[in-house]
């Protein structure tokens, strides 16, 4: 993909009938990153407890339903103040879409990155899922879950992408396969089990479908994911990884382009019409026609 592939929206980040209101949404990074913490709360991590019945808005996996969501709560412009305990239960992935979303709503080139963020505690690297976007110069990471208010010791808006703070899961996938990182300090939390090569080995093909325009929920099921890499194919897996990074080098017409062949001509990479997905608030399995 080039630039103007993400300049323009995906299924995911296209806002329907709602476009009046990214339109009206400057198009600084602090004020979308704001705007998507005021539409969307973290369904464990935003410090306040939401309702049961509210907790499944987590699934609401396109931007046009989030927003249909906040719409009927409150019909105002989305930077006008909404309590936390009435925003739109979410998480990373959904801060991040909607943040692309208004983005490209503007014709900013932008697009979703997977990986694990070393910077909520110490020791733990979570996996996250932050904006990547085009500054007319180079691209640029930028977390909006980030209140700037906190003192996190570096800018949340431009994350250097050398500095360990945020790692893609191409990146952990490799480092995994040499042998330098220990694999179970990355996951969802250390209370939980869902962490380890597993894990990694699976983000990394999450990696590729947000790079692809398929922002998929954290917790959708492709055919080449697994949980146990002494049976998956991890040839695949390294492959994709390295290409990923490739792209991310400087090798970006001929490793893009590569991916994209790959990821259309491989339908173990893709979802298809179809996705299977497990919610992470009741468990229930369901299965997802993603034609819009």
């Amino acid at each position: 993909m080039d630039l103007d592939d993400y300049r323009r929206h995906s299924p995911y980040s296209d806002p329907g009938r709602h476009g009046g209101l990214l339109d009206a949404v400057s198009t600084d990074i602090p004020t979308v990153a704001a705007t998507a913490r005021n539409v969307i709360v973290h369904y464990r991590a935003g410090g306040v407890e939401l309702p049961g019945d509210r907790l499944e808005e987590v699934n609401c996996r396109w931007v046009d339903r989030i927003l249909d969501t906040d719409q009927s709560r409150f019909p105002l412009p989305l930077t006008a103040d909404r309590p936390a305990v009435d925003r739109v239960a979410g998480c990373c992935r959904d801060h991040t879409l909607l943040s692309v979303a208004i983005l490209r709503q503007h014709g900013i080139p932008s697009r979703s990155r997977v990986g694990f963020a070393s910077y909520f505690m110490p020791g733990w690297h979570h996996d996250h899922v932050l904006v990547e976007y085009w500054n007319g110069h180079r691209w640029v990471w930028a977390d909006p879950e980030l209140d700037p208010a906190g003192d996190w010791g570096f800018d949340g808006y431009d994350i250097d992408p050398k500095a360990g703070l945020f790692d893609s899961a191409a990146r952990v996938w490799s480092a995994y396969r040499a042998g330098t990182i220990d694999p179970e300090v990355y996951g969802v939390s250390p209370e939980l089990p869902i962490r380890g090569a597993w894990f990694i080995h699976d983000y990394v093909l999450l990696e590729l479908a947000h790079r692809q325009k398929d922002e998929l929920l954290l917790w959708d099921s492709l055919d080449a994911m697994t949980d146990d890499v002494t049976t998956a194919d991890l040839t695949l897996v390294d492959e994709i990884a390295a290409l990923l990074l490739a792209a991310d080098g400087g090798d970006d017409a001929a490793a893009e382009k590569t991916l994209a062949d790959r990821y259309a001509s491989d339908a173990r990479l893709r979802p298809g019409s179809r996705v299977h997905s497990v919610s992470p608030v009741s468990d229930t399995v369901s299965t997802v026609d993603l034609r819009r």
